[in-house]
């Protein structure tokens, strides 16, 4: 006799029924003695590979080639072994198999930005010197054959240190600010007639005595469509069709800057099917001290900041609600998990951004907890022993690790007398809630069935529509279940660009006898929302995720 269990789709915040203890700080995996290539640049791509990339102007990477792109062949003689184009500057990073594989580059990327569009395409825009017009494109593909190609149509103005944002609709990027760039374009171009935009707001939030503090300013779409813009201090919230400012915020309290060469973080925390999506949430950690920059100069390391802002950017009330880390932080990365947890990863506790201008390097990962109550919201976690300083990156993998790599306070690779060496070691930061202590709580072997049916290696699921997920759970489930999506990435100097997590309405959920689960999960109602294109689904149950499946979520 088969028994059927009916149970209701309930979510009770980051609350009581999570089985994971707080006191257990994860662990660490070396995965490769070296990657050959700085992890300046990462992005997880929906074939399970990661690109890293380094800039090409820094001379001889640690990936020495046979044979040069163009087919010549690379001997030991001295002016080979110095030639940049002997060693390869990218690599993709196979997850399953744990090795990489060099990639082209035909224009140095050093301190770009990028994003994906709805079929995986990571559109990749500006750098250095010429590459700062130039948008290049990888297309990752079943075979691990591809690799990175340039389109003939370059940007407007030169992009370096600009950020990049995945709009609604269209399958268009924008492009916003960069070193002397007071300006915002799109792209792909519709045609060469096509120009960018000025925005005062970037010329006014510009320190030109600290190198800008005001580069890679951080970008997050709104649930409405607007783009919400933080620079230095401060903040907007703009219409891009009608090219105006909507909303002024107030300045962030505190002293110190936020964005490059200070180098803090921000993140946008993890939207619910509760209010519809409506309620967007920004939070801001860390960044440098005033004058930390001119200030490394001279060889003082100003101590960095403590202090996270959140701020709600709908509705009418606009307020920076403060709160303190557990110590200074700058150079890090912050990741949403699976389980809408927020994970402050890599950087240092002093200095500024720059060559060889940090110290104290911040080894402890943190963990923030959005809905526990003030002053209980960060864990600190387990230590590792190797530096993640200038120039490291980090991002969040299908199984629920966290790929970290880079690391290079230098212009050229370094590895002797020096604080800081360049790092090439390719590590893994293991999160609590994958110990074995508790898989009797994760769910298993997930699958996803739908009226649209699955797409190459994923599930394409339109807008507002329901889908069915099926998956193993030997005990009964807790109250705590929740069904997510999550935009993987791309991530350098501190920001990760279009990531986002949101938190699915469950509409029925049964449970038979032998412990497997039908739910049926409703997909975001609109673009706005979700941009249409690939997001990792998972289950996390009691505080317990699944491993990641890919959908794709695409216009009808």
């Amino acid at each position: 006799m088969i028994f059927i269990l009916f149970l209701l789709c309930f979510w009770f915040g980051d609350g009581a029924t999570r089985v994971v203890s707080r006191n257990r700080g994860g662990q660490w995996q070396l995965l490769l003695k070296s990657t050959g290539v700085v992890g300046m640049h990462m992005a997880l791509t929906q074939r399970n590979t990661v690109v890293m990339f380094d800039q090409t102007g820094a001379g001889p990477s640690d990936y020495r080639l046979r044979r040069r792109f163009s087919g010549g062949r690379c001997t030991r003689r001295s002016d080979d072994l110095m030639d940049s184009a002997c060693y390869a500057h990218s690599v993709e990073y196979d997850v399953g198999g744990n090795r990489v594989r060099p990639l082209k580059l035909v224009s140095d990327p050093w301190c770009s930005s990028g994003s994906f569009l709805s079929n995986g395409t990571l559109l990749q825009v500006g750098g250095y010197n010429r590459g700062a017009k130039r948008v290049r494109v990888f297309r990752p593909c079943r075979d691990r054959q591809c690799d990175w190609t340039q389109t003939k149509k370059s940007l407007s103005d030169r992009r370096w240190y600009a950020s990049t944002q995945i709009l609604p609709g269209n399958d268009r990027v924008v492009v916003v600010g960069g070193k002397g760039a007071f300006s915002y374009e799109f792209i792909p171009k519709i045609d060469s007639r096509e120009k960018s935009f000025a925005l005062p707001f970037l010329r006014q939030t510009n320190d030109r005595k600290s190198e800008g503090n005001n580069l890679y300013p951080f970008l997050h779409l709104s649930s409405d469509g607007n783009l919400f813009i933080f620079a230095n201090r401060d903040s907007i919230l703009y219409k891009l069709r009608r090219h105006r400012v909507i909303k002024t915020f107030p300045r962030i309290p505190g002293d110190g800057s936020r964005n490059y060469p200070s180098s803090g973080s921000s993140v946008m925390l993890p939207l619910h099917h509760g209010d519809n999506f409506q309620k967007v949430e920004v939070m801001i950690c860390g960044g440098a001290a005033s004058g930390a920059y001119r200030a490394a100069d001279n060889g003082r390391f100003l101590m960095g900041l403590r202090s996270c802002g959140r701020m709600v950017i709908t509705g009418n009330r606009h307020v920076w609600k403060m709160e303190n880390m557990p110590g200074p932080r700058l150079l890090h990365d912050m990741l949403i998990l699976p389980t809408g947890q927020i994970l402050i990863i890599n950087g240092a506790k002093s200095g500024s951004a720059g060559y060889d201008n940090a110290r104290n390097a911040s080894l402890q990962p943190y963990l923030y907890g959005p809905g526990r109550r003030r002053g209980k919201r960060f864990t600190v976690l387990s230590s590792t022993k190797i530096a993640r300083m200038y120039h490291s990156s980090a991002t969040l993998l299908p199984d629920g690790r966290v790929l970290v790599a880079g690391g290079n306070p230098h212009s050229k690779y370094t590895f002797h007398n020096v604080a800081y060496p360049t790092e090439l070691r390719l590590q893994a930061f293991v999160p609590n809630y994958m110990h074995r202590r508790y898989h009797q709580w994760r769910p298993r072997n997930v699958s996803i069935a739908y009226g649209g049916g699955g797409g190459d290696e994923s599930y394409e699921i339109e807008y507002g529509k329901q889908f069915s997920v099926r998956f193993f759970l030997g005990r009964r489930p807790s109250k705590e279940m929740e069904f997510s999506v999550y935009a993987p990435p791309f991530t350098t100097h501190s920001f990760s660009m279009n990531q986002r997590l949101l938190k699915l309405r469950c509409v029925t959920m049964k449970r038979d006898g032998s412990g497997w689960i039908n739910a049926v999960v409703e997909a975001p109602p609109s673009p706005n929302v979700a941009p249409s294109g690939y997001y990792l689904f998972t289950i996390v149950n009691a505080g317990i995720p699944s491993m990641s499946l890919w959908v794709r979520f695409i216009h009808a």
